[in-house]
């Protein structure tokens, strides 16, 4: 049997609502029998989006991010920590596996504060203030091990709370990185839209196995790796220098393909190694 590993895993709200969660859900639980200790966090921001359209709210984004004003954080509290996080429970459930599904304000699992307004990249050059958007400052790591020590998988909302009990809407990829450095996790794996970092866009075959940082910077310079995949890259190459040993890109999952990018590394998605 393999040493137990700690794993993170985050999903974005598109995975919770496709077909390959329960394929999804079925490797984590092989994970979990064969004794690894496995947390899963995620997103919600397309279901978010889809409610505030029917709610007639403006969804307001800024460099890429959402502005949180209290009715957007109202919506993220009744989707984020309520009907994504059920049903990814719900289908952890179907499959076999004990989901416990948190968020910030539960026994402060996330800790945060709010992000003091910040000049962004594509923002022009004023300070932005994002609204009701935090910055995480800690976990409750003794919460998720007893929960993990008896059988559970935490299931983490990317909502968290000050000291104060106020609510706050964090990127969940940024939960995911802040919680795989805490924990030094043998692992954060990414699952995502596409199968890995891919040397040519349009064909899925050119997916990078490993990748070190001084190659995603040559690639950056190249052209080779653009978009939305560089700041991906950047905070995850960040997570490796704060303290977890690997960060794997995967996406498109098959029942399997998750178990077998964490125990074989490189056999599936893009691991970047530090």
């Amino acid at each position: 049997m393999a040493a137990m590993k700690t794993l993170v895993v985050k999903l974005g709200g598109e995975v919770v609502g496709s077909p390959e969660l329960d394929a999804v859900a079925r490797d984590v639980k092989a994970l979990v029998e064969e004794g690894h200790r496995v947390t899963l966090v995620h997103g919600g921001g397309p279901q978010a989006t889809a409610l505030q359209g029917r709610l007639g709210l403006e969804t307001r984004m800024v460099a890429g991010k959402r502005f949180t004003d209290e009715a957007t954080l109202e919506v993220m509290k009744a989707v984020v920590a309520g009907q994504v996080n059920v049903d990814l429970c719900a289908a952890l459930l179907r499959n076999g596996v004990l989901g416990v599904g948190l968020h910030g304000a539960s026994g402060l699992s996330i800790q945060a504060v709010r992000r003091p307004p910040r000049v962004m990249t594509g923002a022009g050059p004023d300070p932005v203030d994002l609204g009701l958007v935090g910055d995480v400052t800690g976990f409750n790591l003794g919460l998720l091990g007893d929960l993990q020590e008896r059988g559970y998988v935490p299931v983490l909302a990317c909502l968290g709370v000050s000291r104060e009990g106020q609510p706050l809407n964090i990127n969940g990829d940024t939960v995911a990185s802040q919680l795989a450095g805490a924990l030094k996790a043998d692992a954060l794996v990414l699952v995502t839209s596409t199968p890995g970092v891919l040397r040519d866009l349009k064909d899925p075959k050119s997916r990078i196995g490993r990748m070190r940082e001084a190659e995603f910077r040559e690639g950056v310079r190249s052209g080779a790796i653009s978009g939305g995949m560089i700041p991906k890259l950047e905070e995850s190459f960040q997570v490796l220098a704060g303290g977890a040993r690997s960060v794997v890109i995967v996406g498109k999952l098959g029942e399997g393909d998750l178990r077998r990018a964490v125990l074989d590394p490189g056999s599936v998605g893009t691991v970047l190694e530090g």
